[in-house]
């Protein structure tokens, strides 16, 4: 009866969130369902206690609740700062977040105070500008709302909720911006973005580019530094998921670390994990997406240690709901959290009953295991990453074959090339040049698959349903036994 409650709560307050994601409701009307279904649940628990009839008015409670978060989060931009739109404008505030190099610009997110309210815009500036978390800066330009626009795929890209998620209601392109002082961010996470920098900076010395730039992506997730022509490359080819920030990357490094780490006591192994999930969570700065992604990477391993998949399934459905009630907008609008929540349920569930397939692989090295895991990580997000880009790979299947059971040395081994370069370069020249070896190898295999004349068609509208019909078999395969259960018990 508690695992039901526990199911119905959580399932319930995200489902609310996602109907309000799409489709305005009257928060009134959500009041009032709240209010008729609590107090139902009361009547029915004191006096007539069918136990369906309380489940129900636990999901229907929850779920409008789901409504109602979601609405209070969905604000307006500040009106203030509307007097001021399509008109050149003076303004300064603090740079809150890492700045986001592209391949020939910066993004910055700038938070602007007035007396009359705050909000945060995001400007585009000169590459050769530089700019550090905690700068306060000065700027003039013409203020704008963020426009909607269609990707080369030809699917039209939400911007307008996408920067919305994270508060940001205005962008301004190239300023003129000059800084004013240092220092006036929260010193934690300006160490944190510090240590991320110089990180990169040791790795972008010892390894020259592109294989730097893949290793930044594999680490740290920073695509910004990659080519137009690259980045297309990785997307043709199917590989597009090694470089995201999520749960996907860090869970199948962390869990190579416990497979070098296996002959030693099995505690031992598993707090190497631990530590490397920890490592990437400071490397990438502390970000709220390097903190989601390790969150789930955490579950992922707990539940390949110890064999407890649905007893961590539970936290697994917990924690998604707790960063859905931090930030109902990430449900729907920011793919990395949709991204490692697909990724930490492939390898909790999904990759237990690939790993037959591939008994002609050897278990030397924990080998047998990182393939069934990478490979079911990537056939369980496919249909997901058709729908969001609209490109399907005919390369992708032999591209990852070859290319992911390298991925968690590479990483390891960057990490490695990091650290050690921290101490003394010198020391991070061996790490250093068996990276570039692997990385060198996964780049060519990206350019070989990218170069075939059938390598990867558009879908410019990959149905919705069709993905729904993926996820309804996989979930059918998956959690079929248990769902029956749940549903023949009430």
């Amino acid at each position: 009866m508690r695992d039901k409650v526990f199911y119905l709560i959580c399932f319930g307050f995200i489902l609310g969130v996602l109907l309000r994601s799409f489709i305005f409701i009257d928060q009134y009307l959500v009041g009032v369902s709240i209010l008729i279904s609590f107090l139902l649940l009361l009547f029915l628990f004191f006096v007539s206690p069918k136990k369906i009839l309380i489940l129900f008015c636990i999901f229907i409670f929850s779920f409008s609740c789901g409504i109602l978060r979601f609405h209070a989060s969905d604000i307006s931009a500040p009106e203030v700062f509307g007097t001021r739109l399509e008109k050149n404008s003076e303004l300064s505030g603090v740079v809150v977040d890492d700045p986001d190099m592209r391949e020939t610009n910066q993004k910055l997110v700038i938070l602007v105070k007035l007396e009359e309210g705050k909000s945060k815009i995001l400007l585009t500036v000169d590459l050769e500008d530089k700019f550090r978390y905690g700068d306060e800066v000065s700027f003039s330009g013409v203020l704008e709302k963020p426009k909607n626009f269609i990707t080369d795929q030809g699917r039209k890209f939400d911007y307008e909720n996408y920067l919305r998620k994270d508060g940001i209601f205005y962008v301004m392109n190239y300023p003129k911006i000059e800084v004013v002082s240092h220092g006036n961010g929260n010193r934690i996470k300006g160490a944190l973005f510090f240590v991320k920098e110089e990180f990169l900076k040791k790795i972008n010395f010892i390894i020259p580019e592109p294989e730097s730039l893949l290793m930044g992506g594999l680490i740290l997730g920073e695509k910004s530094p990659f080519s137009k022509d690259l980045r297309q490359s990785f997307v043709d080819t199917g590989t597009i998921h090694i470089i995201a920030l999520s749960g996907y990357n860090v869970t199948i490094v962390a869990e190579w670390i416990m497979k070098i780490f296996s002959f030693l006591p099995r505690n031992f192994g598993f707090g190497a994990g631990i530590l490397g999930i920890l490592l990437f969570v400071v490397m990438a700065g502390g970000s709220s997406t390097a903190v989601r992604a390790g969150t789930m990477a955490t579950l992922a391993l707990i539940a390949r240690a110890t064999g407890r998949n649905y007893d961590v399934a539970r936290a697994l459905v917990l924690a998604g709901a707790v960063m859905i009630l931090v930030n109902p907008f990430v449900l729907v609008f920011d793919v990395s959290f949709q991204l490692s929540f697909m990724a930490t349920v492939a390898v909790i569930f999904f990759a237990p009953r690939v790993e037959k397939y591939f008994l002609w692989i050897t278990p030397r090295f924990g080998l047998r295991d990182v393939v069934a895991v990478t490979v079911s990580a990537y056939i369980f997000v496919m249909p997901f990453i058709l729908y969001k880009m609209g490109n399907l790979s005919l390369v992708a299947l032999p591209a990852n074959i070859l290319i992911l059971p390298f991925i968690p040395l590479t990483m390891m081994l960057g990490f490695f090339t990091g650290f050690a370069g921290f101490i003394w370069y010198i020391f991070g020249i061996p790490f250093g040049y068996l990276s570039y070896l692997l990385l060198h190898y996964e780049l060519a295999i990206v350019g070989f698959f990218s170069r075939l004349p059938f390598a990867s068609f558009s879908i410019p509208n990959f149905p919705l349903f069709v993905v729904f019909l993926f996820y309804g078999y996989f979930t059918y395969r998956i959690f079929g036994k248990e769902i029956k259960a749940f549903f023949g018990s009430l």
